[in-house]
């Protein structure tokens, strides 16, 4: 594929994403189909076959014969771990990964304790324990907490990461230093926060 024809695939890919935005498409609906996203955009048919099978191998969308395409549900592809394969490697990589993992979660955690509400502690204490892994639920509570949503994008990725990295480790969750986080929180005091972040990443 030479450098033109390769920045009018990539083009086309997003154009097509925009497509699907602007109709409001969700998981499980089905999208334009090759003839009338070929209408729409104005490029050959042949351009946006290719851009559709690009889609369909990162998991984002799936064909069903005689049906159509479907837009598929972005937390169920795999794409996090076939990037990770290819992406993830050595250590300073893995090493660079938690270090900015910790990094946004000091940081949110900051924010928060300025932010927080008195619901969202109650529903934290209330529900953390219950959870199949109290550790997601924590923080990706606190980071929805700061109201940035690139910031719980880029949380969310980057957490996916750090799991398919160490799926295969024993994982012992330090419940006393959740606990103490938690009621740092309430209590919006930073230091202690942190300091129970500190605890809980021994």
């Amino acid at each position: 594929m030479t450098s033109h024809n390769s920045k009018v695939y990539i083009e086309i890919v997003k154009q097509i994403r925009s497509i699907i935005q602007d109709d409001g498409l969700s998981a499980g609906d089905k999208i334009p189909s090759e003839r009338e996203l070929s209408d729409r955009l104005n490029v050959g048919r042949s351009s946006v076959r290719e851009a559709l099978r690009s889609l369909e191998l990162l998991g984002l969308i799936e064909t069903r014969r005689g049906e159509g395409t479907f837009l598929k549900d972005f937390g169920d592809h795999q794409l996090i771990h076939l990037l990770g394969t290819f992406i993830i490697q050595g250590d300073k990589t893995k090493n660079d990964l938690l270090e900015t993992k910790k990094t946004l979660e000091k940081s949110c955690i900051e924010l928060v304790c300025h932010t927080t509400n008195d619901q969202m502690i109650a529903e934290l204490k209330k529900t953390l324990w219950e959870t199949s892994d109290p550790e997601e639920y924590l923080f990706k509570t606190i980071v929805e907490a700061t109201g940035n949503r690139l910031l719980l994008r880029i949380w969310v990725v980057i957490y996916e990461y750090v799991k398919f990295i160490y799926e295969e480790q024993t994982h012992v969750i330090n419940k006393e230093g959740f606990d103490e986080l938690v009621e740092a929180l309430s209590n919006r005091d930073v230091a202690k926060a942190l300091s129970a972040y500190e605890k809980i990443n021994l």
